[in-house]
């Protein structure tokens, strides 16, 4: 085969979302956007589901319905950018719960869809989505009146856990919410792990599920195998790939693999990048393509048919540091043209 093979590990998913639910003692929802961090929404809700997660978020409505046609009625649907002009249908026909982050989406919401479900999201610094302090204030009773499903903020700085931002951020939503009935949320993965003041009546991981930090305890989800179209001796001097960029210093064995930036392999990480045959790295060498890599395989006592991008060896993190990105960039960038596998 010319195709690369991704496998995902859904009995890791599920691990990873349990032992985030075990972190906390309130209810663990699942951020599945993003096609669920590029690994497939439908599948990973169902699998999350599978495991308990019963509220789901997703970033807008056409993602939840998605979400409604792989989890059936019961499961809480939550969308991140609330009642947009032109969601009414689809949050009503497929039961969305929209979070919604303005004076304008709370009108439109309760003059559409009066006695539909909704929840409320506060902006406690991060200056993204959600309510103002001043907004909320002239809102709030009109708000608590309705009976919201859920007021969420989001942390800026949940990945640094020192980082005064978070302190900041609990004690004004703290006060944005007092004397409030309505369940809150407002720890995603970094905050689940900065400790239980942080995670209220819900909270709502989403990178942490997917094997990615600032879970450093997660259970790898993906493995990337790339096949080895060809084998090529280089004298020292020669050069590989576009623009002369990597010339050898030794007479060397390159490999020519299967997989490019087309397939989400980010081009930057071309000088820093490994790639494993087993136990052993060996370094990519040129500039990333859009096809293709090559990689340095003269130290290897055999020649591979196969390499491997992301194993237990080499996470999305690391490939993201190589990159210079993150771990999100990496999953939500895999591209469509492996031929995926699912494992558990």
């Amino acid at each position: 085969m010319g195709t690369a093979r991704l496998s995902i590990n859904h009995s890791a998913i599920a691990a990873n979302w349990r032992a985030l639910d075990a972190l906390t003692r309130c209810e663990t929802a699942a951020v599945v956007k993003a096609d669920g961090y590029g690994l497939g929404a439908g599948p990973v809700a169902r699998t999350l589901a599978r495991s308990g997660a019963r509220v789901f978020f997703v970033a807008m409505a056409e993602e939840g319905a998605a979400i409604r046609g792989a989890l059936g009625p019961e499961p809480q649907i939550c969308v991140f950018s609330g009642h947009m002009e032109g969601d009414t249908d689809i949050l009503r026909a497929h039961r969305l719960t929209p979070m919604l982050n303005s004076v304008d989406q709370m009108l439109r919401h309760v003059e559409a869809l009066p006695g539909h479900s909704f929840g409320l999201q506060l902006d406690t610094g991060m200056n993204r989505l959600g309510m103002e302090p001043g907004e909320w204030s002239a809102l709030r009773e009109i708000a608590i009146e309705q009976n919201p499903f859920l007021i969420m903020s989001h942390l800026a700085c949940a990945d640094e856990p020192d980082h005064p931002m978070n302190a900041h951020q609990l004690r004004l939503f703290r006060d944005m919410t007092a004397e409030m009935e309505a369940p809150r949320s407002l720890a995603a993965t970094g905050g689940i792990l900065l400790g239980p003041e942080y995670h209220f009546e819900l909270t709502r991981p989403g990178i942490g599920l997917y094997g990615g930090l600032p879970f450093a305890e997660a259970e790898p989800v993906v493995r990337l195998d790339a096949p080895v179209i060809q084998i090529r001796t280089v004298e020292a001097g020669e050069s590989v790939g576009y623009g002369n960029s990597w010339i050898a210093q030794r007479p060397s064995q390159i490999a020519t693999v299967s997989a490019g930036y087309a397939d989400g392999l980010i081009r930057a990480m071309g000088p820093r990048a490994l790639v494993y045959a087993g136990e052993k790295p060996c370094a990519v060498v040129g500039r990333v393509s859009m096809d293709l890599i090559t990689v340095d395989v003269t130290d290897l006592d055999t020649a591979p048919e196969t390499l491997s991008l992301l194993n237990a060896h080499q996470t999305v993190d690391d490939l993201a540091l190589a990159a210079g990105t993150i771990g999100y960039e990496i999953l939500t960038s895999l591209g469509a043209r492996y031929k995926r596998k699912v494992l558990g």
